[in-house]
């Protein structure tokens, strides 16, 4: 089965950065875009950004644009997301996730998610 495994998260305070990483397995990685996602508790998973398969094209919720920049390599299997910025509404667990679709922002078409991981900013 493929595996996503998201990690950089941590602690960090308001007005930090922090660079997430998710490492995908197998040898079709540049066939899906992939996208970012977070959930906070209590709350429903939100879309963050998500990248077209060549990484040409990307796409941002208005929360975090300006703020946070998706990226992909795809020699290395990998997607990132660099958050500048942070604030403490950014605190949730930031999920990756792929999709045989273009950039796109519905949950319920991505096939694939990985563990997430607990990003907490501070005041």
């Amino acid at each position: 089965q493929v595996q996503l495994v998201e990690s950089g998260g941590g602690l960090v305070q308001a007005g930090g950065s922090l660079r997430l990483s998710c490492a995908v397995s197998g040898r079709t990685f540049s066939w899906y875009a992939m996208g970012w996602f977070r959930q906070a508790p209590g709350k429903e998973r939100e879309f963050v950004a998500a990248i077209s398969r060549s990484g040409g094209t990307t796409d941002y919720a208005d929360s975090v644009k300006d703020r946070f920049t998706i990226s992909r390599d795809n020699v290395k299997n990998t997607v990132y997301l660099q958050m500048n910025s942070l604030k403490p509404e950014d605190t949730a667990v930031y999920y990756c996730a792929k999709t045989a679709l273009g950039p796109i922002r519905r949950v319920s078409e991505y096939s694939s998610w990985g563990q997430g991981t607990q990003v907490t900013v501070s005041l």
